[in-house]
């Protein structure tokens, strides 16, 4: 049988799996802008498409739905997960993903300008394509679904979500994007199809099931709920499960533009990048690429000794004299 077709069932070592991160961020960064951009707007609509598949789990949870508030959230965890399956899978860009091509920068294969280039692409790729996702569910009034229990869940996420202190939403931003590149380094290490959709599975179950915070998945929700809370009026407010709950749109007032940006996703933004760029990123560069990198450096530099005393030159005490 051709070696070329036989599925490689090995699963990369550890050092061996920093080093295929490594590279397989370096490939992204330098990517075209256009293309980085176009990719990036798959990785904001796919986590879109997770979070919708969680709301609509939520629906109807409480003290009468007959399940433990433990179990509904593992579940909506459990289908959220499906959105970073997508990414992963199609080869989408994600930002929160991206902060791990700290490590070919830290390698000096890539500038500090490059990396900075690639998540800010990113970032912006993920927020449009989360805005289109958006304007898609709000036309096709998925919020007023099963009574506004649909909406009722997204607004009150939203509200919850825009309560947090900053410092609060920037450690809830680290542990979320720990999760999160862990789960894109379990896929990376995967021989299949089910190997990548295992891995993911757990990492991102336990951070959306404990209430942790991701920028991209907010630039869903919050967008979200300022629509349902804002542009729905009557059609929603009036409804049979906005009237069950007893609130009222005065109770949202907190869900403002300016909330959403400065009282969430700043600080979710900057608690992701510490968690992925230095908690996985940088803290598996330096367990496993630095040693790697001097010890290629040192073979580098034995090998090229004998040529050099080849060509008549003897540099070992640090000087250049001409061989007698």
């Amino acid at each position: 049988m051709d070696s070329s077709i036989v599925p490689k069932l090995v699963i990369p070592t550890p050092p061996a799996m920093a080093k295929a991160m490594e590279d397989g961020m370096y490939a992204k960064a330098t990517k075209p802008i256009g293309e980085l951009f176009w990719l990036a707007l798959t990785g904001g609509a796919y986590i879109a498409l997770g979070f919708i598949f969680f709301v609509t789990t939520q629906q109807g949870v409480g003290p009468t739905s007959g399940l433990p508030i433990g179990v509904t959230k593992l579940i909506g965890g459990l289908v959220f997960s499906t959105g970073l399956m997508l990414v992963v899978m199609s080869g989408s860009d994600l930002f929160t993903g991206t902060t791990m091509s700290l490590m070919p920068t830290l390698s000096k294969r890539l500038s500090w300008g490059m990396m900075a280039r690639h998540w800010a692409v990113s970032y912006i790729g993920n927020l449009v394509g989360a805005l289109i996702v958006v304007a898609i569910i709000a036309l096709a009034k998925t919020p007023l679904s099963n009574g506004g229990a649909w909406g009722m869940v997204v607004v009150n996420t939203t509200q919850a979500k825009l309560s947090l202190s900053f410092v609060q939403a920037i450690a809830l931003g680290v542990m979320a994007n720990l999760a999160v590149c862990l789960a894109v380094w379990m896929a990376f290490a995967g021989r299949s199809a089910t190997d990548k959709m295992l891995g993911i599975a757990g990492p991102i179950a336990f951070f959306v099931a404990t209430g942790f915070e991701h920028s991209v998945a907010n630039m869903f929700m919050l967008p979200m709920g300022w629509v349902i809370t804002h542009v729905f009026g009557a059609e929603f407010w009036g409804s049979d499960a906005v009237q069950a709950a007893g609130v009222t749109q005065a109770d949202f007032s907190s869900v403002t533009i300016s909330n959403i940006v400065l009282h969430n996703l700043l600080p979710v933004t900057i608690g992701n990048i510490i968690g992925g760029a230095l908690f996985v990123g940088g803290y598996f560069w330096v367990a496993y690429r630095r040693k790697a990198l001097a010890e290629e450096r040192a073979a580098a530099q034995a090998a090229a000794a004998p040529a050099e005393k080849a060509d008549g030159v003897d540099r070992t005490d640090g000087g250049s004299h001409s061989a007698r």
